[in-house]
């Protein structure tokens, strides 16, 4: 829609009423702010849900890998040949043994429940770029060395260098009963992986080390799988679903965290739902400004139309004053979105310090910072979707103008 110079002329002083329509401008500035604000609430949400559920894909299947292979019973004897013909698989890029088990932890008096984990020294190694202090070169098959997180260092009061006593509860039998095994264990490592629930309870070995301290022999329990595709992992984990039928459970991540993402994903369209009413109510306020402009040009508008102006013309004229008060709106949203999402951390500081209240409880919100990650495809939606309404309210306004009667309205002029 392509406007002449003449057209433009006027659609630019429409936009900017004299100083007797000063409530007009108010409206037509309040319906600009009021998109704005829209645009800027909708870009910044979805924008969080979306580093949300990143962020937490990328911790817990980056930490767990795509898929597991646990065996019935908890003890897979043979698991040499498994990891073997596991890594044979197409589409696997990565298969390593695992072991996982609740035990409790104690420092001083303190005692806590933990989850101790052994990994293989690959595996282990990959937690270098979550350390915060120490070393992981110390954790050596027998070395009575771990790693461990940060929360749980902080719950237990220790740092590198200090011996904890982990207890397994099972231990061994007596003709007395059974008597908890307990084994005295350096700190080598403090790792922080972001999400709070493993910071608080990982203590990270070699699997041989937690063999012993479990007293399960030469098995583990199960095998972490890594895929070329994290969201076809199915497809790739079916060969080993039919081949371990009866003497393993093969899970992949979708079953294992199926109810948070599922719950991540629900919210995250209801809050676009929700948001987009906040775009609608401001596109109302554009129509309303367009109306109130229409009847207070009616005799403007009757003597362009005397002068020769077209339907077409006045349809143009007003479409345009409209759609660039929602295109201004829409264009300052996605701006302010930007702003707030780069200033996020300092933002919920300032809050929490002005209300005196947490606002992104680790222990309650599940990571450590707010996180984000704008997706561009969401973004032009947003966009469209706001220029789109904006149109939209401009039609009926911009039809009543072009409709107008210029015999009737300069009848009695």
């Amino acid at each position: 829609m392509l406007l002449s110079p003449f057209e433009w002329m006027i659609a630019k002083r429409y936009m900017l009423p004299g100083r007797g329509e000063a409530f007009i401008a108010l409206v037509a500035g309040i319906s600009l702010v009021a998109v704005m604000l829209g645009v800027a609430a909708l870009v910044i949400v979805m924008s969080v849900m979306n580093g949300f559920r990143a962020e937490l894909f990328d911790k817990i299947v980056g930490l767990n890998g795509h898929a597991i292979i646990q065996a019935y019973g908890g003890r897979l004897d043979n698991w040499q040949s498994v990891l073997q013909e596991v890594r044979k698989t197409p589409g696997v890029t990565r298969a390593s043994g695992l072991i996982e088990q609740p035990l409790l932890a104690t420092f001083n008096g303190r005692v806590e429940a933990i989850l101790v984990r052994g990994n293989t020294a690959e595996d282990i190694t990959r937690l270098k770029p979550q350390l915060k202090a120490g070393s992981l070169s110390p954790l050596k098959p027998g070395a009575d060395q771990v790693a461990i997180g940060s929360r749980l260092a902080e719950s237990l009061g220790v740092g590198v260098g200090d011996t904890i006593t982990i207890i397994n509860p099972q231990g061994r039998s007596t003709p007395f009963g059974t008597v908890p095994r307990q084994i005295a264990y350096q700190i080598a490592a403090i790792f922080e992986i972001g999400v709070y629930d493993y910071d608080q309870a990982f203590v990270v070995m070699p699997i041989p080390d937690a063999q012993t301290l479990l007293l399960t022999g030469n098995t583990i329990q199960m095998i972490e799988v890594t895929t070329t595709d994290p969201d076809k992992v199915g497809e790739i984990m079916a060969p080993l679903v039919r081949r371990f039928s009866g003497q393993a459970e093969v899970k992949d991540w979708k079953t294992i965290n199926a109810s948070l993402f599922e719950a991540l994903a629900v919210e995250r369209v209801a809050m676009f739902v929700v948001l987009s009413i906040i775009v609608l109510v401001a596109v109302f306020n554009i129509l309303s400004s367009l109306i109130m402009l229409v009847r207070a040009k009616t005799r403007d508008i009757a003597i362009l139309r005397t002068m020769g102006a077209t339907r077409r013309s006045l349809m143009k004229i007003f479409v345009t004053a409209g759609f660039l008060i929602g295109a201004l709106g829409t264009g300052a949203g996605v701006l302010l979105g930007f702003v707030f999402l780069f200033f996020r951390q300092p933002i919920v500081h300032g809050v929490e310090i002005l209300t005196g209240q947490n606002l992104w409880d680790p222990s309650i919100r599940f990571l450590t910072e707010l996180p984000s990650r704008t997706d561009p495809v969401e973004v032009t939606v947003i966009c469209v979707l706001s220029l789109v309404l904006s149109f939209l309210a401009t039609l009926y306004p911009a039809s009543r103008a072009a409709g107008t009667d210029p015999v009737q309205v300069l009848r009695y002029e």
